[in-house]
């Protein structure tokens, strides 16, 4: 039977007699934070709430440096690639990423390693006692939501840790997202594509304009390649707060490709050269993940005067590592192909890499517009197991096979209603020489991962 959890069953335990605050564990953090709502669909646009909790909490984000990552696709291998540089340059930095697979303490890094559940808890506490406060206080009407909480932990807990960096891969559209809240000195937008339209607008313009609403006068920005008609809309946006941005635009030369995982060996040739860099994530479209880290890394040697040189740069870029993007395990690959961009990103590796027949496990959230996802991966599958991640926005696998090709034989397509009964049925229908493909969604990959990791 499926838990759930109110807010008001809550009771902050205290620490000592002498304290003047109450704590929460790790487990009782977790619950009051999942109890807050679901992350999209309890999202509350505008940045009042996390603007009066950072203030609240003595505006912990003015006390580094930071770079926040908008777009449709490539913000978190963006945000991999430019903290594994930093890392190797010596640099401490804090990075803040979402969604989560496994544990939510992915959310929150401090220099390369995930916070500890001991620490996010005490976070935690702070940011739901200054919350509470708010509202009883009527500064308030009601509690920040869950993405502004978190948000609003790892923000401190970067403060805390004297961070001098801090990277925000923005959580949805940009204009209201709580890391616009932090006000960065450096922003990116990565390859704006259509996604989450019922929020962000149909079309590519409208949602270009969300992410490009992160571009403030004080800010540095870097761009990667766009389309035409989301280029003109960011550009106008620069123009607009009279910004001139930098082009991710550094010159590739593909010098080889490895044949068992797809990593890319590439010279990039711009400012500098940067010559034969094995990029540490797989995927040819990870070549413009690298360009728009490495446009970010220079504007931090030059402009901010950060130790940043070539060979940290391309160790970075070479050790980068990204959960859930294109990850094998065994006889899985697992990779958040939740849009169209992503999804045919995920194709085009199949169709250059893999050879051996594919299972494929398909979970996705209601909200999705799986037409054209279905029609670029379903017919590379051999047998297709639909199922339900457990999140209230997943899409019943029933309904997931209204977009199965017409020819594609119903012999060859499971139904279950939970992705543990998935992925048993796809060891029981695969020979030995299946890849088995989990995609469609990140909370999808998560979930399997913890199933399989336990």
């Amino acid at each position: 039977m499926k838990r759930t959890f109110s807010i008001r069953s809550f009771r902050l335990r205290k620490r000592s007699p002498r304290a003047e605050f109450f704590s929460m564990n790790f487990r009782e953090s977790v619950e009051y934070l999942y109890a807050l709502g679901n992350e999209v669909l309890a999202m509350k646009l505008g940045l009042e709430n996390i603007s009066k909790l950072l203030a609240a909490l003595g505006n912990p984000e003015k006390k580094y440096l930071k770079v926040q990552v908008a777009g449709t696709n490539g913000k978190g291998s963006t945000c991999a690639f430019l903290e594994s540089i930093c890392l190797r340059a010596g640099i401490k930095t804090g990075v803040t990423t979402s969604p989560h697979l496994i544990s939510i303490t992915e959310r929150v890094r401090l220099d390369g390693k995930e916070i500890s559940e001991k620490d996010f808890a005490r976070h935690a506490t702070r940011v739901r006692e200054v919350s509470e406060k708010l509202v009883a206080d009527g500064e308030l009407e009601t509690v920040p939501t869950y993405f502004e909480q978190v948000t609003a932990i790892a923000l401190n807990a970067f403060a805390e840790a004297e961070v001098e960096l801090a990277i925000l891969e923005t959580g949805l559209g940009g204009r209201f997202d709580a890391t616009t809240a932090a006000h960065a000195e450096i922003v990116s937008v990565t390859p704006v594509d259509y996604d989450h339209q019922q929020i962000l607008g149909e079309s590519l313009a409208e949602i270009a304009a969300e992410k490009a609403a992160i571009i403030r006068a004080d800010t540095r920005v870097v761009l990667s390649e766009q389309k035409d008609e989301a280029m003109n809309v960011i550009l106008e946006k620069c123009e607009l707060e009279n910004v001139k941005p930098r082009f991710a635009n550094y010159r590739t030369e593909i010098k080889a490709v490895d044949a068992v995982n797809g990593r890319v060996v590439s010279t990039f040739a711009g400012d500098e050269l940067y010559e034969n860099v094995r990029l540490g994530l797989s995927g040819r479209h990870q070549l413009t993940n690298a360009r728009t880290a490495i446009s970010l890394a220079e504007i931090l040697r030059k402009d901010f005067g950060f130790k940043i040189g070539k060979t940290e740069i391309v160790e970075g870029l070479e050790n980068a590592r990204h959960k859930g993007r294109l990850e094998f395990y065994e006889n899985f690959l697992f990779d958040g192909a939740h849009n169209i961009s992503g999804a045919k990103a995920l194709r085009e590796f199949l169709d250059e890499f893999v050879c051996q027949p594919i299972t494929l496990v398909f979970g996705a959230m209601r909200d999705k517009d799986l037409t054209e996802i279905a029609e670029i991966l379903f017919p590379k599958a051999d047998f297709i197991i639909f199922t339900k991640p457990d999140n209230p926005r997943s899409m019943d696998a029933s309904d997931l096979e209204n977009f199965l090709p017409p020819d594609f034989g119903n012999d060859k397509v499971l139904q279950t209603q939970t992705v543990k009964e998935a992925l048993e049925k796809a060891r029981e229908v695969s020979s030995e020489n299946h890849l088995i493909v989990v995609t469609g969604s990140l909370y999808l990959v998560g979930e399997a991962q913890k199933i399989l990791n336990e």
